[in-house]
């Protein structure tokens, strides 16, 4: 990985400002869009509103430091600039469409994103109809990538995951009884919870599954619930907001049981509510902080260094995984379009299935459904004391 601080450098007010990770979001981009030929412009299908903002502003971040990083990709003998063009999809399944409409109508020549499955799913359309690839970057629903051949994603999926987490619980605690709680109606936390369920039972174990209304807060009969039917573990695949919320009430609780979280918890904002309590919580995640010594220092320089990037991250510099994957993301998308030798959408979507890239989160390539070719998942747990992630394990799935 190159890394030339002075490009780096230059490139950070001017690639903060269009992207504006704090929410100017789709028309910050229009003010800075080019129609200049040495131009390719990438989508960013992300959501910098809504429940899933701090996920999604994390993910842009990545992005936008190996656009900072390496700013031009050369096509064909020609070097073109790279521009990244955002449009917010709201953290919602209703808006998602119209954001992915805009940026087929900015003429991008593919599209990153999105956090969050529901809005990918609901924006994959879209992309479909217009005859433009979508590259994934953590949306793990199954659902994304099936019945549409635009939609690409270089993550591992959540029945991966499910069995990841549900293995992990039955080695670590020797758990024989769970306690899966999601969003009712959300397709990644009830998806997450239909395959944690099937993986535990027919490892012999027993699981009890809840749901809640959409813009709950309280969550206390929830937790009370899952200690007194005596659950060894609590699997709660939700958005970062909820998770905040659940992880704050049972610490006021003490309910002392292990909590289980999916890729969306991977989050500082999780991370701080875990501070200074007794919890104990473990996620499964795509990097932890020491996977790449290069890629950590650089990406830590920059967020230190302008104060949108801070703001962006939550604050500090921990690093997030969703940021590695933005990042890899971003060279993966590079590399499609260096095997199109073309700046036209058709060719480069013609080109991402022969794609490979080895990336800070791991070596990355497509299988014919489109899926990432991913077989281990990072197992990290939240240091209360420190209040950081510590590094567990890399579990793989079933045995």
């Amino acid at each position: 990985m190159k890394k030339v601080m002075a490009m780096l450098m230059a490139g950070v007010m001017a690639c903060l400002t269009a992207c504006a990770t704090a929410g100017a979001g789709a028309d910050g981009a229009a003010a800075s869009a080019s129609s200049s030929s040495d131009t390719i412009k990438i989508g960013v299908f992300e959501p910098s509103t809504g429940d899933s903002a701090s996920g999604g502003k994390k993910e842009i971040l990545g992005m936008q430091y190996a656009n900072a990083e390496t700013p031009t990709v050369e096509v064909g003998g020609k070097t073109y600039n790279v521009e990244l063009v955002m449009a917010d999809n709201g953290s919602s399944a209703d808006k998602a469409p119209s954001a992915a409409s805009e940026l087929v109508g900015k003429d991008v020549a593919l599209v990153l994103g999105s956090y969050g499955s529901g809005v990918s799913m609901a924006g994959g359309p879209k992309f479909e109809e217009a005859g433009l690839a979508a590259i994934g970057v953590t949306c793990t629903n199954p659902n994304v990538t099936a019945g549409n051949d635009y939609y690409f994603r270089i993550c591992f999926l959540d029945n991966f995951q499910a069995d990841v987490l549900a293995n992990f619980a039955m080695d670590k605690f020797s758990a024989k009884k769970a306690y899966c709680l999601g969003e009712n109606g959300n397709e990644y936390d009830q998806g997450l919870c239909v395959f944690f369920k099937q993986v535990f039972e027919a490892a012999g174990g027993e699981v009890i599954t809840d749901s809640f209304p959409t813009n709950n807060s309280d969550f206390t009969s929830y937790l009370n619930k899952a200690k007194s039917e005596g659950a060894d573990v609590i699997f709660t695949p939700v958005s970062i907001a909820y998770a905040k919320q659940i992880m704050e009430q049972a610490a006021s609780l003490d309910i002392g049981i292990p909590f289980l979280g999916s890729d969306t918890l991977d989050d500082n904002m999780v991370l701080e509510a875990t501070k200074g309590t007794n919890l104990q919580l473990y996620v499964s995640t795509f990097y932890q902080e020491g996977g790449s010594e290069t890629f950590d220092k650089g990406i830590k320089d920059y967020i230190n260094n302008n104060s949108d990037a801070m703001t962006a991250n939550g604050g500090n510099d921990t690093i997030s995984a969703v940021t590695a994957m933005g990042y890899d993301a971003y060279y993966v998308a590079l590399e499609a379009i260096k095997a199109a030798g073309s700046p036209d959408k058709s060719a480069i979507k013609a080109a991402i299935p022969g794609v490979t890239y080895t990336g800070v989160s791991g070596s990355i390539a497509f299988d014919q459904v489109g899926d990432a070719v991913r077989d281990t998942a990072y197992i990290k747990t939240a240091d209360t004391a420190s209040g950081t992630w510590a590094f567990e394990k890399v579990q793989t799935g079933s045995k």
